[in-house]
C-alpha cells in the first residue's frame, strides 16, 4: 500500500455565514507528525470537524485530497472507511453500546461485507492494545464513555485509533485537560504507529504534549489560516514568547 498523503488546499469554510477558515493550506504525509497550535477561537477544532465532514461547517473554497481521492464528496463514514480517523476534543457518549461492540462494528465496516473480524482475534487484538494502553479491560464491556473520567476518554480515543488503523489521524487537543502520566500515555499510543503507513495532525494549545510525541513540522494558525511554519523548535520559541508575538509579526510584515 503507498504511503498517505492528506492534502488541503486553500480551504474555506462558514459557519452560519461567519468565515472561519480562511484559505488553509497544509500536506501530511505518511511517517509525518504535524502540529497545529493557535489561540482560542482561531479555528482549529473546525478544521478537525470539517475535514471529518460535520454537517454544520459549510467549505465554500479550496479542496482536501487522501492519497488523491476528493474526500469532500465523501460522507463522514465514507472518509473514515478511506482511512481518515479524528480524536474528538470532547468524546461523544453513547450509552447502550459497548466500547467492545463499537470498535468491532468499526472495524467490519472498515473491512467490508464479508471479511469481518473473527471474535477471538477481535479479542485478543483488544486486550493486547488495552495492556499497551495501561487500560482497564473491564471498561471495554461499559458503554462508549458513559460515565468515564476525561481521561478515560481521552485513552479510549487512542484505542479507536489503535484498533482501526487510519492512515492519517487527526488529534484534536488530545492533551486537554490530562496530567503527566495521561499525556504519556496518550503519547505512547501515537508513537507506536508512527511510520510511513500513518500521519497524524496533532492540534494543540501547550507545547507539553510536544515533548512526548516530536513533530517533524509544527504550524501557527491564526484567523482561520497557517501564517507560519517550522520544525519543533517552532513551539518552543511560541512556548516562551506566547500568541501575541505571531500577531506582531504578522502586524509588522501588513
Amino acid at each position: 500500500m503507498s504511503t498517505p498523503v492528506l492534502e488541503v488546499s486553500d480551504l474555506r469554510m462558514q459557519i452560519e455565514q461567519k468565515t472561519i477558515l480562511n484559505g488553509l493550506t497544509v500536506t501530511v504525509k505518511g511517517g509525518e507528525i504535524h502540529a497545529i497550535m493557535g489561540p482560542n477561537g482561531t479555528g482549529k477544532t473546525s478544521l478537525a470537524q470539517t475535514l471529518m465532514g460535520h454537517p454544520r461547517y459549510t467549505v465554500t473554497g479550496g479542496t482536501v485530497r487522501l492519497d488523491g481521492q476528493d474526500v469532500l464528496a465523501l460522507r463522514p463514514d465514507e472518509r473514515a472507511r478511506l482511512g481518515l480517523f479524528l480524536a474528538m476534543q470532547y468524546p461523544s457518549e453513547i450509552s447502550g453500546v459497548t466500547t467492545a461492540n463499537f470498535l468491532r462494528a468499526a472495524i467490519n465496516a472498515k473491512r467490508g461485507e464479508g471479511n469481518n473480524i473473527g471474535l477471538k482475534a477481535f479479542r485478543d487484538e483488544l486486550d493486547r492494545v488495552m495492556a499497551f494502553l495501561d487500560m482497564d479491560p473491564t471498561s471495554a464491556n461499559r458503554y462508549l464513555n458513559e460515565g468515564f473520567s476525561g481521561g478515560e476518554k481521552k485513552r479510549n480515543e487512542i484505542l479507536q485509533m489503535l484498533m482501526l488503523h487510519p492512515r492519517v489521524a487527526i488529534l484534536d487537543e488530545i492533551d486537554s485537560g490530562l496530567d503527566i502520566d495521561a499525556i504519556k500515555v496518550v503519547a505512547k499510543g501515537v508513537n507506536s504507529l508512527k511510520g510511513p503507513d500513518f500521519g497524524a495532525l496533532i492540534i494543540t494549545h501547550y507545547q507539553r504534549i510536544l515533548d512526548y510525541v516530536h513533530p517533524d513540522f509544527v504550524h501557527i494558525m491564526v484567523d482561520g489560516r497557517i501564517v507560519k511554519s517550522g520544525t519543533a523548535e517552532l513551539a518552543l520559541e511560541l512556548d516562551k514568547k506566547g500568541y501575541e508575538w505571531v500577531r506582531t509579526e504578522l502586524a509588522h510584515q501588513s
